[in-house]
């Protein structure tokens, strides 16, 4: 590393006294905290003071009881006969680790919670499940509001490295205080706390032992696997040569630090001022929705500790536009996409893209999207701001004429002002369709109708971003839980999954 972490330290405090010259002044580089490390524990010295590696202060801190049974022998033949899998995961893991391990110390957890990410998502902090579970701690939407994790249009806290871990470790212990048992807890983390709940009272009730095997016999499946498959990783970390696995090294050091910024900038920007791939950017910054980001003060960015140097120091010699985007609210359905694009310069589909339109739809009234800046809306500093951010919606409907053409036949009995009223037009509009100069009609008359298209009403809002209210209360344990993408695997010749696979986790 080119700088250690004091010496970062001591460069955000000189560059915060120094005047504003340039927009590299408006941030700050925060390196991790030492305070969040305990010295009094073995192996927990300072980052970079000792030898040791992310997995030894891993299996030091391991406290949670081993679960021994047929199923965790089958999860360990499965995870141990995968070493590529194996090797693939903890490469990505490597990113986020020692962030983790040093949460859990902080809050003094048992450190083999660090690995349930292996379980829930394979570290994939962009996981989406088919049940819209975000992130590497698989929250699904409401968990994530009542964990206070932000969701708009333009960021998604759940795929938040630091936000996410921050709000699944508070869950666990919530958990782990309701059932004083960390594999309980585990259980109530994929299962739901009610259904853990009920399955005590019930054993209790029925002079039966409370501890996970005994209560697996009444939960789903995927529940009675969940453990199992976190005890059968934790075996292997504990011992990977016993598997004939060779795990990456991964240092006993930050990763990241986080970039504290204040003004708005484009993914492809920061990347590049960071001198990162694109991918590479994305995997320590997977919240961003949109291809801006929106500055503020809660704003963060992580980066690798020797690009955040190089970002700052980019960012003094940049002379282009940081942001490149900015917001449109249409004002009526008649504003097409075709128009908007033509207004701001570009094509219809790259505001397709940018704001995750669908083919055939349309833009509803009062929807925020992305559009290009141009030489008019960047004089007007018409910059995105965290409040149009927060409140800012897409909705959309099919695209379908609005009115569709119609022939009725004129009884005996019918008025222009009768068929008017029961086709929801009115009689100008009949006369100037059929060129009547007359109120009158005949029987049998045939007259064409322009009415509503019932297609065209709204059928369907593809996204509402709106800031829900912050619920801190936990939702009802009917409501589903996170679930992460199925991977198949064997268990007695039956197929198992990853994580979630069948919905029944529940919060």
């Amino acid at each position: 590393m080119q700088r250690t972490l004091k010496q970062l330290a001591i460069a955000a405090l000189f560059c915060a006294g120094t005047p504003l010259l340039s927009y590299a002044n408006d941030i700050s580089i925060y390196p991790a905290p030492f305070n969040a490390i305990n010295p009094e524990l073995a192996g927990n010295a300072l980052p970079g003071m000792n030898d040791i590696d992310i997995w030894t202060r891993i299996r030091k801190g391991f406290g949670i009881p081993d679960l021994d049974n047929a199923l965790v022998e089958s999860q360990t033949q499965w995870y141990s006969s995968r070493p590529d899998y194996i090797q693939r995961t903890t490469v990505r893991a490597s990113r986020y680790l020692f962030h983790v391990v040093q949460e859990l110390e902080k809050r003094g957890m048992p450190t083999e919670l660090a690995l349930l990410p292996f379980i829930e998502s394979a570290f994939n902090p962009e996981a989406l499940s088919t049940a819209k579970a975000a992130g590497m701690w698989q929250f699904i939407p409401s968990t994530g509001r009542d964990y206070n994790l932000k969701q708009n249009m333009f960021t998604d806290e759940r795929r938040d490295v630091l936000a996410s871990t921050d709000a699944a470790l508070t869950y666990l212990q919530k958990l782990y205080g309701m059932f004083g048992d960390w594999q309980l807890a585990l259980a109530a983390y994929n299962w739901g706390e009610g259904s853990v709940q009920r399955a005590v009272n019930r054993n209790l009730a029925a002079g039966l032992p409370i501890d996970f095997n005994t209560l697996s016999a009444q939960m789903p499946n995927e529940t009675r696997n969940y453990v199992p498959k976190l005890q059968a990783v934790k075996n292997i970390i504990a011992n990977p040569a016993a598997f004939d696995i060779a795990l990456p090294k991964v240092d006993n050091q930050p990763y990241f630090v986080t970039i504290g910024k204040t003004r708005n900038i484009d993914v492809k920007v920061a990347a590049q001022l960071a001198e990162l791939s694109l991918d590479e950017f994305k995997a320590l910054n997977p919240q961003f929705n949109r291809p801006v980001i929106i500055g503020g003060e809660d704003t963060k960015i992580l980066l690798p500790e020797s690009n955040a140097e190089k970002f700052k120091a980019n960012m003094s010699k940049w002379t282009q536009a940081f942001s490149t985007w900015t917001a449109h609210t249409v004002s009526s359905a008649r504003e097409r996409i075709e128009t908007i694009a033509s207004k701001f310069g570009t094509t219809p589909e790259v505001i397709r893209s940018v704001n995750q339109i669908p083919p055939r739809m349309v833009l509803k009234a009062g929807s925020t999207i992305l559009v290009p800046k141009t030489e008019e809306t960047a004089a007007l500093d018409t910059d995105l701001t965290p409040e149009i951010a927060d409140n800012a919606r897409l909705a959309i409907a099919p695209d379908v004429p609005e009115t569709r053409r119609i022939h009725v036949k004129a009884g005996k009995r019918d008025t222009l002002a009768g068929i008017a009223s029961r086709y929801h037009v009115s009689v100008a509009q009949i006369k100037e369709w059929n060129g009547l100069k007359r109120d009158t009609l005949a029987a049998g008359q045939s007259l064409q109708l322009h009415v509503p298209n019932a297609a065209h009403a709204p059928t369907r809002v593809a996204v509402t971003h709106r800031a829900a209210p912050v619920r801190r209360q936990v939702a009802s344990a009917k409501a589903p839980v996170r679930k992460a993408a199925p991977a198949p695997r064997k268990v007695a010749g039956k197929p198992l999954t990853l994580a979630s696979g069948n919905g029944a986790r529940k919060q």
